[in-house]
């Protein structure tokens, strides 16, 4: 199996009809910020936080939350409390391939009845993954660009953060992706940020690896090819667990050579750092002892820093490794673990 050097992430389908539908119904209900629910054992509550420290949108119908909603609902209050710690913070929404205008309205919707931003991540990109936990994407260049299109439809004017394409310049570095695929993903990646930006309110963020792969001198050219300076920034550590502070150096380095962008970082799961035991190809995969982040928040450390982003949704499997699941299914003892080993 090929392995990116830590680049390697799992993911999960866009969602059904039934959770937009139960996803707009609640946030509709819900006031954000009003803290019902917090601190309370026997409420499957789930609330924004605020908004002035965090704009974006938090899914009151995601796996978390319905989580957290069993456990309420069996008696198990302090098992809900630490599931809560995931539950009421913003996660991405990944657009699934089929219905990308439908999904992305809905998420949309939701987030501005809630006076919040959406945030969506793309991660369809033609020979996906290197046929690896993740394969897939849109069979061909043509089908991966009605998909683009569809999405900035369901999006319209309202206002939505964009993680696009985690992996996609990368693989093109490493030699993941054959050589007969670069030049159409170069043109496809331009086409798709050109596509989203001409949208009023949509901030596009085009993935940058993470600090445990290499060194900026290899991805940044690649990133100009790819459109970065018609994106608002890049994306770093997107579903890996290198630390903030190296996040924080390695997205600074990369920046001064695509002309000081901004950049967000992924600290859904980077509480304790990378796993440095075991099979060194498959430390990005499940790894044990792992932790909660900093949570979302648009006010960072750094002025080049527009926000810390739980990108991957913490408890969601990176693949069928260490007993998980298949990548992007919920999987609760990973979810448990995850929040029991983070700070309240």
């Amino acid at each position: 199996m090929y392995v990116s050097r830590g680049a390697r992430r799992g993911t999960r389908a866009g969602a059904s009809a039934a959770v937009l539908g139960a996803a707009l119904l609640l946030a509709a209900c819900s006031s954000p910020g009003d803290g019902t629910g917090d601190g309370d054992k026997t409420s499957a509550a789930i609330t924004q936080q605020p908004k002035e420290a965090d704009p974006f949108w938090v899914n009151p119908a995601g796996n978390a939350a319905k989580q957290v909603a069993a456990y309420v609902k069996s008696g198990q209050g302090d098992k809900a409390e630490q599931i809560r710690k995931i539950a009421q913070q913003p996660t991405g929404e990944w657009i699934g391939p089929e219905n990308p205008e439908q999904e992305a309205r809905g998420f949309t919707e939701a987030a501005d009845k809630a006076g919040r931003t959406a945030l969506l991540v793309l991660y369809n990109i033609p020979h996906r993954d290197c046929g690896q936990y993740s394969q897939g994407g849109a069979a061909d260049g043509n089908a991966y660009r009605t998909w683009i299109d569809g999405v900035a439809a369901g999006i319209g004017d309202r206002s939505a953060t964009v993680i696009l394409e985690p992996d996609a310049v990368l693989h093109l570095v490493d030699g993941c992706t054959k050589d007969e695929f670069h030049e159409e993903r170069y043109d496809l990646l331009t086409g798709a940020i050109e596509k989203l930006k001409s949208l009023t309110n949509t901030k596009v963020y085009l993935d940058a690896g993470n600090a445990g792969w290499g060194h900026p001198a290899e991805i940044f050219e690649p990133l100009k090819w790819a459109g970065i300076a018609k994106a608002d920034g890049f994306s770093v550590n997107v579903s890996n667990f290198y630390s903030t502070k190296d996040s924080i150096t390695y997205g600074k380095q990369l920046s001064s050579k695509v002309g000081n962008k901004h950049f967000v970082i992924d600290t859904s799961r980077n509480g304790n750092g990378p796993y440095k035991d075991g099979d060194e190809n498959e430390r990005w995969c499940n790894p044990p002892g792992r932790a909660l982040g900093e949570t979302p928040t648009a006010k960072t450390a750094d002025s080049l820093v527009d926000a810390y982003l739980w990108v991957k949704r913490p408890g969601e499997s990176d693949g069928e490794c260490k007993g998980g699941p298949k990548a992007g299914q919920w999987w609760p003892d990973y979810a448990m673990k995850l929040a029991k080993a983070s700070t309240p």
